[in-house]
């Protein structure tokens, strides 16, 4: 099975076969097709709101204003929900992946309250915008269950049990188990009225709301840079540029702050599998255990009913462009989930996604950093992307608007993280150490040890050069440096990717930048290769490679 699909994460994308055969990644979602919205911006366009992004975060800004009567256009340079939305696994939770113990011990009583109320918010807000708008994305309510790993802490839970309903949660309850038939997971927390959905049909429904509203949406739009101001100027490729009273940057990673953001978050992978399941076999229910890196797993059903005859499992999560062993990741997340799903069959899809985990545990959403007060950014998804992105778009609404919000100030991206100076300080030096690859002499000692299929790091003289030599055996080759903050990026084999260690940007094999805080590619390179190797002829030599 081929299928046709523009891949974005973030603020770019470059059109692309995905196929299920190992070239690259696709998730359960990916076949439900989104209409193209590829009619050209004119010439000096102006709006009062410029949303850059076409995920959940920016379709529901979208969403939002145009209820007000605002006017509103809405840019991104892939298709709409091309990026991290069609890779989420959709759960919808207030419970936190952070865990309300910890963030209180670092925030205090009342932020873990006024972030329990807006992710139960958000889930309240896409179930109305589903009934008002006649969206069918099986969005359904039901249970979440937190429980431990074996031998995890038996005082933990209660810990969380007694935060939680802190913080809000107060039908939180323990209960003697999860209930899955065939493995016995030892108390945990049950969370009514947590839910989930299909996400791309959900923002296909989002942005048919959006036309009918009058919005204006805009795909294959690379905007690579954001000029703060009364009104704001958005360079785009090509050397167009558009003005707007407002700008909303929700890109995943934003790229409107060089610094400020990217030190203040790390950027994560995190895998997925699929698995064939006999309907009835498993409860739905939202499943996540405390283990370090967490799991997560979920239903799903034929054409994304989640009445569920596939389980979707992830985690084994690791800092972007750190990792070369996806395939270890995958096989143990398929080990852990055969233990609890022991009825689960054969391994249908896998992927990856990427995740933003900011310092202190709180996303990044309000007024941008370093900008004038009408650029705003939604980021620091924490594995919760979809209640992130809808709470999000709520607040900016308000703060469009002029109104107020008591989330505002827990969420400020301008705030400070020292409250967490211990993970901020660990996080940036894991950031500071990847710079030392500029020393090393790369994957391999020449461009003819590069594999068919494969990318490759490969030094001439004083350049790092990403090497990538397509199955005809043609080099594709760009500089390994990282346009952002000048980072040696990574070739990730699962993803047809190269990633940056640093702060997480992402770029196609030809170089294209597919996830921010770069909004520029890899930059060419003049250099003579050798013709391509022959079929049947050796392609690497001798040398270990990281691939």
């Amino acid at each position: 099975m081929r299928i046709k699909i523009e891949q974005r994460t973030g603020n770019g994308s470059h059109a692309k076969t995905i196929a299920n055969d190992g070239s690259a990644s696709t998730s359960v979602w990916m076949e439900t097709r989104v209409p193209s919205y590829d009619t050209p911006l004119p010439e000096g366009a102006q709006t009062e709101v410029c949303i850059v992004g076409g995920g959940i975060a920016g379709l529901t800004c979208a969403y939002l204003l145009l209820s007000e009567g605002r006017h509103v256009t809405l840019l991104d340079d892939g298709p709409i929900g091309g990026g991290e939305t069609a890779r989420t696994t959709a759960h919808l939770a207030s419970m936190q992946d952070d865990r309300f113990s910890v963030l209180e011990r670092h925030h205090g009583k009342r932020a873990i309250e006024l972030i329990a109320e807006s992710h139960a918010a958000a889930i309240d807000k896409i179930e109305s915008i589903c009934a008002n708008e006649n969206i069918q994305c099986s969005f359904r309510r039901l249970d979440g269950y937190l429980f431990n790993p074996p031998n995890g802490s038996p005082t933990f839970l209660e810990r969380e049990l007694a935060a939680a309903r802190r913080a809000g949660l107060r039908s939180a309850e323990m209960v003697v188990r999860v209930p899955l038939p065939g493995f016995d997971t030892g108390p945990a927390i049950r969370i009514p009225r947590q839910a989930q959905l299909h996400p791309l049909a959900y923002l296909r429904g989002l942005a048919r709301a959006v036309e009918r509203l009058g919005g204006a949406i805009h795909t294959g739009v690379h905007v690579e840079h954001v000029d703060s101001g009364t009104p704001a100027t958005l360079r785009l490729r090509g050397g167009r540029r558009l003005r707007a009273d407002s700008v909303i940057v929700a890109t995943n990673a934003p790229i409107v702050s060089r610094v400020g953001l990217p030190i203040r978050q790390a950027a994560f992978r995190s895998y997925v599998i699929a698995m064939a399941i006999p309907k009835g076999m498993v409860p739905l229910g939202l499943y996540w255990d405390t283990d370090e890196p967490y799991h997560y797993a979920r239903l799903v059903g034929e054409d994304g009913e989640a009445a569920g005859d596939t389980l979707v499992v992830g985690g084994e999560d690791h800092r972007t462009g750190q990792a070369t062993d996806a395939a270890q990741r995958y096989d143990r997340l398929e080990e852990w989930a055969r233990t609890r799903f022991p009825a689960a069959g054969a391994v249908v899809a896998r992927w990856s996604g990427q995740v933003m985990e900011p310092a202190d545990g709180i996303a990044f959403i309000g007024r941008a950093p370093g900008t004038s007060k009408n650029v705003y950014v939604v980021t620091g998804d924490s594995g919760q992307g979809m209640t992130h992105g809808t709470l999000g778009a709520m607040l900016i609404a308000d703060l469009v608007a002029g109104r107020d919000n008591p989330w505002a100030p827990v969420y400020d991206p301008r705030r400070s993280v020292m409250r967490s100076a211990g993970s901020v300080l660990k996080e940036n030096a894991n950031t500071t150490m990847q710079y030392f690859d500029w020393l090393r002499g790369g994957d391999v000692g020449s461009v003819e040890e590069v594999p068919r299929g494969q990318g490759a790091i490969v030094r001439r003289g004083a350049r790092l050069l990403a090497v990538y030599r397509d199955e005809s055996g043609r080099c594709l080759t760009r500089s390994a440096v990282c346009p952002h903050l000048g980072g040696i990026v990574a070739f990730n084999a699962a993803e047809k990717t190269w990633d940056c260690p640093c702060h997480g940007s992402r770029f196609d094999v030809e170089g294209h930048v597919i996830n921010g805080p770069a909004a520029s590619d890899l930059a060419p390179v003049e250099v003579d290769h050798p013709e391509p190797v022959s079929e049947g002829a050796p392609a690497h030599g001798g040398r270990p490679s990281r691939l």
